[in-house]
């Protein structure tokens, strides 16, 4: 278990660096597979498709101070989530990660 975390932490890190980040770590875990990699590369992308789906909606709007919540809430979710790599642990973010986990199944 604990030597999976240790193979699976570069592309776990890598992931959260952008969106094209995690496409660099989609192909880091081809081969061999990781699962704890995996775990935050499917965390990792639902957060960044969430983020910039909700940055194309608020351009639509005019609601005060949407952008400042926006980015607060995503770089704090964001922190969650690389903290929990670095502790060598699975911290899924709170209320959409479970969906993430589901959602993004192709992500092997």
């Amino acid at each position: 278990m604990e030597n999976d975390i240790t193979k699976g932490k570069t592309a776990a890190v890598v992931t959260h660096l952008t969106l094209v980040g995690c496409l660099i770590a989609i192909t880091m875990n081809l081969e061999p597979k990781n699962a704890f990699a995996r775990f935050y590369i499917r965390q990792t992308f639902g957060l960044h498709i969430t983020f910039h789906a909700l940055v194309i909606f608020l351009n639509y709007t005019t609601i005060a101070f949407a952008w400042e919540v926006l980015f607060l809430l995503h770089l704090g979710l964001w922190l969650f989530s690389i903290v929990g790599v670095l502790k060598n642990k699975k911290n899924q973010i709170p209320l959409v990660g479970q969906y993430f986990q589901k959602w993004f199944t192709f992500i092997q």
